[in-house]
């Protein structure tokens, strides 16, 4: 696929011929983590270290995610992905490197970047659920009326697309989650070779308590891993810890 699309004109035309080029959705079995789970819902696969903290192990298919903080995550969700055969599409998020993705394992041919959406890039993605299995979509700031979400959650749903939105406000997704850089491994007194950059991770589903935990970015053999870090505790503990309040 690999779609590089600079402005909305003829976007949503050429997204239409090429949802309807992709000869079948769905992704291959992988280590990242399993498309299903023990309760039957089904989900894409997320690397290891973030699909611990999520409820289902992994993003669900059909559901709205609210994302805030590092776009390191967004990349890591796009290489799982695409790596394990889906295909995914970036939507107004230039700031998410395509490079640092690349390094995590993505293929790039299996993603669509529309990284100038145009007025409503809103419809863009609605389009791209037609086809994909997970969008990032950049709200560019913007609060998405309570009405449109409806029909956009709706919509994906039906298609069993997973949407994730970020940089704006969404009413009542399924799932918020967010990622701050916690700290770096390997510097000390302004010098050194980066080893690791730390990310604290928060996920809040419509029930229960929040899960958190803390993952790490490192680079090896040329190639960017998430891992657990070592001090990070589980989210099923402090989600234990907070229901026992």
């Amino acid at each position: 696929m690999g779609v590089v699309a600079e402005s909305a004109g003829p976007t949503l035309d050429e997204l239409r011929r090429r949802m309807a080029a992709i000869p079948g959705r769905g992704e291959s079995r992988s280590a990242a983590a399993p498309s299903e789970r023990e309760s039957g819902r089904a989900v894409l696969s997320t690397p290891l270290a973030i699909a611990e903290l999520l409820p289902e192990g992994g993003l669900r298919k059909g559901d709205v995610v609210e994302y805030t903080g590092a776009s390191s995550l967004l990349a890591g969700l796009v290489a799982a992905v695409t790596a394990s055969g889906g295909h995914a599409a970036l939507v107004g998020v230039p700031g998410l490197g395509l490079l640092a993705a690349a390094e995590m394992g993505a293929r790039l041919e299996r993603l669509a970047v529309v990284a100038d959406p145009g007025p409503d890039p809103v419809e863009v993605a609605a389009v791209l659920l037609d086809g994909l299995d997970l969008i990032v979509l950049g709200l560019g700031g913007a609060a998405v009326p309570p009405a449109r979400c409806r029909v956009i959650a709706a919509r994906a749903r039906a298609k069993g697309a997973t949407l994730v939105v970020t940089d704006g406000r969404w009413t009542h997704p399924s799932l918020r989650l967010e990622a701050d850089i916690a700290g770096y491994g390997g510097l000390g007194a302004g010098s050194g070779r980066l080893r690791s950059v730390a990310l604290a991770v928060a996920v809040r589903d419509r029930a229960g308590p929040p899960r958190r935990g803390r993952i790490e970015l490192r680079p090896t053999a040329g190639r960017i891993e998430w891992v657990r870090s070592r001090d990070s505790a589980t989210g099923a503990a402090e989600a234990a810890d907070v229901a026992a309040c």
